[in-house]
C-alpha cells in the first residue's frame, strides 16, 4: 500500500534525526558503514509501518476517502 510506504519514508526520516545508526567515534567504519546504517533504519521503518506504525497511514487514508465522499 503507498500510504505504508509514505508512512516508512517518514518513520526512516525520522529515525535519522533521532540519531538511530550514527557510528561511533572510536570504533567507526567509514562510509560502508554509514551506508549500511541507510539500509538498517530503511528496513526498521518498513517494519514498524507493516506492525501498524504511528497511524499515519490511517489517518492519511482516512482524510482521502472522506474528501472522496464529499465530492
Amino acid at each position: 500500500m503507498a500510504l505504508t510506504e509514505l508512512e516508512s519514508m517518514f518513520l526512516s526520516e525520522m529515525l535519522e534525526s533521532a540519531g538511530l545508526g550514527q557510528t561511533s567515534e572510536s570504533f567507526g567504519g567509514g562510509v560502508g558503514e554509514e551506508q549500511f546504517a541507510s539500509f538498517l533504519r530503511q528496513e526498521q521503518a518498513g517494519q514498524m509501518a507493516r506492525a501498524g506504525g504511528i497511524g499515519l497511514a490511517e489517518a492519511m487514508f482516512a482524510s482521502l476517502a472522506h474528501g472522496a465522499s464529499d465530492e
